[in-house]
C-alpha cells in the first residue's frame, strides 16, 4: 500500500515535471521567435535559363546587404540576430516562378520576407502565392499591375512603368531639342510582350506620346527571343521616326536589332534608341556588341549605381568582378535593408509584424533606389519614386538623369 502511494507521488511528480518542461519549452520557442539568433529572408529569382544573368547579379547584391548588415551587428532590436539569406530559383518562365514560388512558402515557413523576381510577369505570378502565404515580397518589378490588385503584402520599391515613362518622355524630348535644336515629332515603339515592356509601351500608347506632342507611326511587339529581327527593322527603317523606344528583356533580343539596325544603315545615332529596363545596359552585351554600336544608346530604368554609391560599386567590382552596378544590384541590396529596417520596427521575427511595420514604415529619403521616400502608399507603391536614365558612354552605361545622381553629361546621338 506504501509503496502504491510512492508510486502515485512519483507519477505525479513526473507528470508536473513534464508540463513544467512543456511549459518552460513553450517559453522557450516564444522568446525565440522574439529573439532569434538567426533571420531568413528570402530572394526568388532566376539563376537558370535565359534570365540567370540579371537573378545572379541580385544575388550578389542581396548577399553583399546582408554581409553588411550582419558586420554592423545584424538587427538590434532582436538581440543582434543575424540575416540568413536564402536564395530560390524562379527559372525563366510564370510557371517556373509561381511553382517556386509555392516551393517556398511550403519549405521554409519561418521567412520573414523575401524580395522578386525580376520579370514583372514573373513577379504577378510568384506574388499571388506570397500574398495566400501572408509573407510580405518587395520588388523592383515595374508593372503598374502589381499594385493594382489590392493586395496587402507586396511592396513596389520602384517608379511602376507607367510613371518611368511619364518622368522620363519630357526629358528625352528635352535632351532631344537642346542637342539637335529641333524637336523631335514621330517615334516607333519595338517592344517585347513581357509584363514591363507592355506596361510601358501601354502609357505611351495611351495618351502620354500625344500629351508630349509625338506622332506613333511604327508599333511592333515580339516574343521573346527572337529569331530574326529583319522584317521589324525594315519597317523601322521604312518609317524613318524621330525616335526609337525599343524595350527588350532578353539580352540575346537587344543584340539582334542592334546589329541588324547597323546591317541596314541605321546604327551609331542615325536613328536615336531609348530603351526601357536593363537589358540593353548589361555587361554581356559587350561580349557580342562593340562599344561604338552602343555608343548614345539611352535606357530608362528603375535604378542604378549612382553618385552616392561609389563604395558599393567599387566593392560589387572587387568581390564579383562586376563592371558596374545594375539597378537589379542596387536594388536588391536596398531591399535587404528595407527588410533589417523593418525587423527593427517590428522587433519581432514574424512575418505579419514585418509587412506591418513596411505599411507604416516612414524611413525618410531614400539611399538605395533614386529619389522619393521611403514610406509606402496604400497600394504599396514607394511614395516619390523617381527614375534614372542610363546612357552608353565610351562603352560603359552610366546614369545621367536626375542631375543629382548623375555620373556624367548626357550626350545625344549624332544624326
Amino acid at each position: 500500500m506504501q509503496e502504491a502511494k510512492k508510486g502515485a507521488q512519483k507519477s505525479a511528480l513526473t507528470r508536473r515535471g513534464l508540463l513544467a518542461g512543456a511549459s518552460v519549452g513553450l517559453i522557450a520557442s516564444r522568446a525565440w521567435a522574439q529573439s532569434p539568433s538567426e533571420i531568413k529572408v528570402g530572394l526568388l529569382v532566376p539563376v537558370s535559363g535565359m534570365y540567370a544573368r540579371p537573378g545572379t547579379v541580385m544575388r550578389e547584391g542581396a548577399e553583399m546587404a546582408v554581409d553588411h548588415i550582419n558586420a554592423q551587428g545584424g538587427v538590434k532590436a532582436l538581440g543582434g540576430a543575424r540575416l540568413k539569406l536564402v536564395v530560390l530559383d524562379s527559372g525563366d518562365t510564370t510557371e517556373k516562378a509561381k511553382s517556386a514560388a509555392q516551393r517556398m512558402v511550403a519549405q521554409e515557413p519561418d521567412l520573414v520576407a523575401a524580395s522578386a523576381a525580376y520579370l514583372s510577369s514573373f513577379t504577378l505570378a510568384v506574388t499571388e502565392v506570397t500574398e495566400r502565404a501572408s509573407l510580405p515580397v518587395l520588388t523592383l518589378s515595374y508593372s503598374d499591375l502589381i499594385t493594382e490588385r489590392g493586395f496587402k503584402y507586396v511592396f513596389q520599391t520602384s517608379a511602376t512603368a507607367a510613371s518611368q515613362a511619364k518622368q522620363a518622355l519630357p526629358q528625352i524630348i528635352s535632351l532631344a531639342e537642346s542637342a539637335s535644336g529641333k524637336k523631335p515629332k514621330t517615334v516607333a515603339i519595338l517592344t517585347d510582350n513581357t509584363g514591363a515592356s507592355i506596361a510601358s509601351a501601354k502609357s505611351m500608347r495611351e495618351g502620354l506620346l500625344a500629351a508630349n506632342g509625338l506622332q506613333l507611326i511604327v508599333d511592333e511587339t515580339f516574343t521573346p527571343p527572337l529569331a530574326d529581327a529583319t522584317s521589324l527593322v525594315q519597317k523601322i527603317r521604312s518609317a524613318r521616326p524621330d525616335l526609337l523606344f525599343f524595350l527588350p528583356t532578353v539580352i540575346s533580343d537587344a543584340k539582334l536589332v542592334l546589329e541588324k539596325m547597323n546591317e541596314f544603315g541605321m546604327g551609331q545615332g542615325k536613328v536615336p534608341t531609348i530603351s526601357f529596363g536593363i537589358a540593353i545596359a548589361e555587361p554581356d552585351m559587350l561580349q557580342t556588341v562593340s562599344p561604338e554600336l552602343l555608343q548614345g544608346v539611352l535606357t530608362c530604368v528603375a535604378s542604378w549605381g549612382a553618385k552616392g554609391h561609389e563604395a558599393l560599386i567599387a566593392e560589387l567590382k572587387k568581390r564579383y568582378n562586376e563592371p558596374w552596378m545594375t539597378q537589379n544590384a542596387i536594388s536588391t541590396y536596398g531591399d535587404m535593408w528595407l527588410i533589417k529596417d523593418a525587423l527593427e520596427k517590428a522587433g519581432k521575427a514574424d512575418r505579419t509584424a514585418v509587412a506591418e511595420a513596411l505599411r507604416t514604415m516612414d524611413g525618410g529619403p531614400s539611399k538605395y533606389y533614386p529619389l522619393g521616400k521611403i514610406k509606402f502608399d496604400d497600394k504599396g507603391r514607394r511614395i516619390g519614386a523617381g527614375m534614372t536614365i542610363v546612357q552608353w558612354q565610351s562603352g560603359i552605361p552610366v546614369t545621367v538623369f536626375p542631375p543629382e545622381l548623375a555620373l556624367a553629361k548626357p550626350i545625344w546621338p549624332k544624326t
